[in-house]
């Protein structure tokens, strides 16, 4: 009875799953990088932490921003079963890219040009909303989450370094420290289960509604969401568990090295500007930039700003972030564009 559903339904929702998996890798390094690079977390119990609280996140909170995903860049009614599955697939390789390169990257940003990929090579873009309100988010987010952590380094930690209060070796012995530090980085977690869950639930959940000819009022669309949610979250802990810890390397031990007081304040900074963006307006919107745009303010107070820009990872973190959602989009258009000449676009 269910097999005629299920079967269409399959393809795209093993994609779905392969993208959250290598949106898990990639969102462990702002969740967890500041923990791991204080030396305050092993690395075996960040997974199981992340993928719980990732979890949460979408079940809560993430309910706008799938919408925004599902149907503000594309009409909805175009997420068909080809488009979906071309989207996840182009925002899955991008991100798979980047993971190989121990680089994280911002899933919305690749998921956002992906559809815009699509869409281009369709004429359908619904440009409005991503040029008013989801770009100038994606540059005013990191560069307020800079000036914050520059601003608190330069008036707090600056000071008690100079008084010779507690110092990042000595606070890294004191136990009782640790905790507010993993509180702040499950908080961090569940922001992204608010923010980038709908990177896939989104297109998942209008495809959805297309395949089954369903109308989508209000309880209806609650539910729908919910249900590809719990499909698509769990595999954000697995994505973790199987290539988290590269990445989380690259952003915890590569750009600067801080103490349980810096890594409280990135993870609380960067994790309440994500939630203000996905509870308030619903956007998309890039963790990973506003994360190291936090820990690269720490770096410019203890380093400063020559010595911080200097250091290479630095320079292959803009990189990838320029190259990959592009990688994203010029796939999308390719794949679309190959459907259309195959006669499956219409799928």
């Amino acid at each position: 009875m269910f097999a005629p559903l299920f079967t269409p339904l399959l393809i795209p929702l093993l994609v779905a799953i392969f993208l959250a998996t290598n949106m898990g890798a990639s969102g462990t390094s702002p969740a967890f990088a500041p923990a791991y690079g204080a030396d305050l977390v092993r690395r075996e119990v960040i997974p199981g932490l992340f993928g719980l609280f990732v979890f949460l996140g979408a079940i809560v909170a993430g309910r706008k921003v799938a919408l925004t995903v599902g149907r503000d860049i594309l009409p909805p009614e175009s997420l068909g079963l080809s488009i979906t599955t071309v989207v996840l697939l182009a925002i899955g390789l991008s991100l798979l890219l980047a993971n190989v390169l121990r680089v994280p990257q911002s899933t919305s940003q690749s998921t956002i040009f992906a559809l815009v990929g699509c869409g281009a090579y369709l004429g359908i873009v619904e440009t409005h909303r991503l040029l008013i309100e989801i770009i100038p988010t994606w540059f005013i987010t990191p560069i307020a989450a800079f000036l914050v952590t520059l601003a608190v380094g330069k008036t707090t930690f600056e000071p008690m370094k100079r008084r010779g209060w507690i110092g990042p070796t000595e606070a890294g012995r004191i136990r009782w420290l640790r905790m507010p530090v993993l509180g702040a980085c499950c908080y961090v977690a569940f922001a992204i289960g608010s923010n980038n869950v709908a990177n896939a639930s989104g297109p998942i959940a209008s495809m959805v509604f297309n395949e089954l000819g369903l109308e989508t009022t209000g309880a209806r669309t609650t539910l729908v969401l919910l249900l590809a949610m719990f499909v698509v979250a769990p595999f954000f802990g697995i994505g973790s568990s199987l290539m988290g810890r590269r990445v989380a390397y690259t952003t915890g031990k590569e750009i600067v090295e801080f103490g349980p007081r810096g890594a409280t304040l990135v993870a609380f900074v960067t994790a309440t500007l994500l939630l203000l963006v996905s509870i308030t307006r619903g956007i998309p919107t890039s963790l990973v930039q506003m994360n190291t745009a936090a820990i690269i303010g720490l770096g410019v107070t203890k380093y400063g700003a020559r010595e911080v820009l200097r250091r290479t990872a630095v320079l292959r973190l803009a990189t990838v972030w320029i190259v990959a959602p592009l990688v994203a989009m010029g796939l999308a258009f390719g794949f679309t564009w190959a459907l259309d000449v195959s006669g499956l676009l219409a799928y």
